[in-house]
């Protein structure tokens, strides 16, 4: 069984946290470096849900794609949320470590997963300086809202679905992917000369002015599902880590969905023109 600096070492190697942007928060949260790991729980979120998974699952270690802490804190007291998660895990001696921005732009990264999921080819990164986001090919065209559908098939399902802003009909060769929150990239978009872009948490003025620029189409996906492709991703390449070192190590994905979107309610008299009925 290895050790938990072991493992931690390892996952270091994939997601180098010197990768992560300097606003982030990643690394070991909790967790004693000298303890055994024999289970470990992947997932996008560290929310109570999966820390309670973890401990019906006996999981020795959480590795999550969130952070926990993102903007740092006084106190872990188990009055507040993370306070209780954070008591949860210690007294389960259940370690957590994040990796974000440097899994983002790790190759393979979290838009690799998301092509992967998509059934994408991958040409190349969308942003080369920081190895954000992906560039894919099609294998065969296919209109916007096919690839919509598509998108909708092949990711986890959310209240939320798929969004498409652009003419349904165009044709699709060439997209850009990027896991999480995307609309800060449009000028790489537009520069790549992609026909569409898939990313999560798009907003009204950024997709508005992106439309009015081109004929690009846009897929708007919940940020949850356009990233829990990364954990089956990361769980594969830990599981060849342990074959390699000869752990037994046995790594799960959670399947828990938490995407913090419940119900989603579409408009009743909505049109593809956007005028009433």
């Amino acid at each position: 069984m290895p050790r938990l600096s072991e493992v931690i070492a390892e996952l270091d190697a994939l997601w180098p946290p010197e990768r992560a942007e300097q606003w982030d928060a990643v690394g070991t949260v909790c967790g004693d470096p000298d303890a055994g790991v024999s289970r470990v729980l992947f997932a996008v979120d560290p929310v109570q849900e999966i820390a309670d998974e973890a401990v019906r699952l006996g999981a020795d270690l959480i590795v999550t794609h969130h952070p926990l802490y993102l903007r740092g804190t006084t106190t872990v007291a188990a009055t507040t949320f993370k306070g209780r998660v954070v008591h949860d895990l210690i007294k389960h001696d259940i370690a957590l470590h994040v990796a974000h921005t440097n899994a983002d732009t790790a190759d393979p990264g979290v838009s690799d997963a998301l092509a992967g999921a998509l059934d994408l080819r991958v040409v190349g990164p969308l942003v080369p300086e920081n190895g954000l986001g992906r560039i894919c090919e099609l294998d065969h065209p296919q209109t916007l809202r096919e690839f919509a559908e598509r998108a909708a098939k092949r990711l986890p399902a959310t209240a939320q679905g798929i969004r498409v802003a652009g003419d349904p009909d165009a044709v699709v060769h060439r997209v850009a992917v990027s896991g999480g929150s995307g609309d800060s990239l449009f000028d790489a978009v537009r520069a790549a000369g992609v026909d569409a872009f898939l990313t999560a948490d798009l907003r009204h003025h950024p997709v508005s002015e992106a439309t009015q620029h081109s004929p690009l189409g846009l897929i708007d996906a919940a940020h949850w599902a356009t990233e829990w492709p990364w954990c089956e991703l990361a769980a594969a390449q830990l599981d060849e880590i342990s074959d390699r070192h000869g752990w037994d190590l046995r790594v799960h994905v959670s399947k828990t969905v938490t995407d913090p979107w419940t119900a989603h309610a579409a408009s009743s008299t909505y049109t593809s023109s956007g005028a009433p009925n």
